[in-house]
C-alpha cells in the first residue's frame, strides 16, 4: 500500500483511538490502582478529559527521565495523571497538586489513597491563581522539577509565570492541550482558552529562560498537543 492511499485510514479518528489502545495496552496498561481511579471518577461524574493511559505513561517517564523529585501539578481532576507523575518520583518525593473543585480533590484523593501514593501527593483546593501565591511563600515548598499545567485555559499564561517562579534550571514545564483541534490558528479572541493559549505561547517565545516546542497529537482524546518547555537559568 502506498502512502496516498494510507492517508484516508490516517486520518479516521477511529483509526486514532484503535492505535491509542494497541499503544497503551502493550507498554502503558491500566493496573488496579488506575482502573480504580477511572472507574470512580466516572462514577462521581467527573468529565472525560483526563489523559489518556498512553499519556500518562509519557509524563511518568518524562519525570522519571528528568530525575524529578518534586513536581507541581496544576488540575488534578481524578488524579489520573497525579498517579502517574507520582510512581515517577523516588523515595523522599513529593507532588503537590492543584484543583479547583473540592468535589474533584476528594475523588483524586480517595484514588491516590488507594494506589498508596497519599504520602507522596498531596491535593489542594482553590483558583490555582490564589493557591499559588500561598504556596510560594511557604519554607521549602518549592522549587520543583517538573510542571504539568492541565487547568483552564484562558490562565494558562499566568501558570507558566507561576511556574518559572517556582523553578530551578533544568525544571520542565509541560502544558496540555495547546492545538485545541486546530483552533490555536484563531486570533479573533473568541474563545478563551484559545486566546489565553495564544498568549502562553507568546510569553513562552519571549521568555529567555525557556527553551521550548510543541507537538501535535491525535488518539484517544481526539486531535490536540502539548508543549514542553526546559528552564535554562
Amino acid at each position: 500500500m502506498n502512502q496516498k492511499s494510507q492517508q484516508p485510514r490516517a486520518q479516521n479518528p477511529e483509526v486514532w483511538r484503535a492505535v491509542d489502545g494497541y499503544v497503551t495496552d502493550l507498554l502503558a496498561p491500566d493496573d488496579e490502582a488506575l482502573t480504580a481511579a477511572q472507574a470512580a471518577s466516572a462514577r462521581a461524574g467527573l468529565p472525560e478529559i483526563g489523559v489518556a493511559g498512553n499519556q500518562g505513561k509519557l509524563l511518568y517517564l518524562l519525570a522519571r527521565a528528568r530525575g524529578a523529585r518534586t513536581v507541581l501539578e496544576i488540575g488534578t481532576l481524578g488524579g489520573y495523571s497525579t498517579i502517574w507523575l507520582a510512581r515517577a518520583l523516588p523515595e523522599g518525593g513529593r507532588l503537590i497538586s492543584l484543583e479547583y473543585s473540592e468535589a474533584h480533590a476528594e475523588v483524586a484523593r480517595a484514588n491516590l489513597s488507594r494506589a498508596g501514593l497519599d504520602a507522596i501527593a498531596e491535593v489542594r483546593t482553590g483558583a490555582a491563581l490564589e493557591t499559588l501565591p500561598k504556596l510560594a511563600a511557604e519554607p521549602g515548598a518549592g522549587p520543583f522539577d517538573l510542571f504539568f499545567i492541565d487547568a483552564d485555559k484562558k490562565n494558562n499564561p499566568r501558570y507558566v509565570e507561576w511556574a518559572l517562579k517556582l523553578s530551578r534550571p533544568g525544571s520542565v514545564i509541560i502544558v496540555d492541550n495547546v492545538v485545541r483541534g486546530g483552533a490555536v490558528l484563531s486570533g479573533d479572541g473568541a474563545d478563551e482558552a484559545v486566546a489565553g493559549t495564544r498568549e502562553m505561547f507568546e510569553v513562552v517565545a519571549r521568555e529567555p529562560r525557556l527553551e521550548a516546542t510543541a507537538v501535535q497529537t491525535v488518539g484517544s482524546k481526539g486531535y490536540d498537543g502539548f508543549l514542553m518547555a526546559v528552564v535554562t537559568d
